[in-house]
């Protein structure tokens, strides 16, 4: 498949903006993760797919070294203000439904694919962890941030805005595919 074919594929799920992924230009920050053990998500020790369970900057950054190829896929939400947590969320949610729908149809085509999302893992309901083990791996997706990534520095090293006005709201996701 095409880097074209490639866009065309995500652009196909509705996504507002998408472009291809600078993966030789995919800086992994420690910085990133130390956001997620402040907790701020609520997500931290609680999911297979966030820290501490994750793997290391180390592991996220070797394997992403393993790449050639990805695409980086956004949604933006207009808010009336703000404090529109209702445009946040609802933005977040299309997001969300968008990129699981994205990401299989990607691992049908790319099978050891690297999908990160944007925000924790939205498989189950609700995550077995701690207390049991993932019950999807095989469909489990690690966030950005889990793996170590700055959203808008990833965006910029590959050319794609991040921002797209006062009052926009923008989850960016990428798969990397080969």
């Amino acid at each position: 498949m095409t880097d074209q074919q490639l866009l065309e594929l995500a652009s196909g799920f509705g996504f507002d903006h998408v472009g291809m992924l600078n993966i030789p230009a995919l800086e992994f920050e420690p910085g990133v993760r130390e956001m997620c053990a402040a907790d701020r998500c609520n997500n931290y020790g609680r999911c297979w797919t966030c820290p501490p369970y994750c793997g290391t900057l180390e592991e996220f950054a070797a394997r992403a070294a393993a790449y050639r190829r990805g695409i980086i896929v956004q949604s933006t939400g207009q808010m009336e203000d703000d404090y529109d947590v209702e445009t946040m969320l609802d933005t977040e949610a299309v997001q969300q439904e968008r990129f699981l729908e994205l990401t299989a149809k990607v691992r049908e085509l790319y099978p050891g694919c690297m999908p990160l999302a944007a925000g924790a893992c939205r498989v189950c309901g609700k995550c077995a962890c701690p207390d049991g083990p993932c019950r999807f791996p095989e469909r489990a997706i690690p966030s950005m941030e889990a793996s170590c990534l700055n959203g808008s520095k990833t965006c910029e090293a590959s050319g794609v805005k991040y921002y797209y006005g006062p009052r926009t709201i923008t989850f960016t996701c990428c798969i990397l595919v080969d």
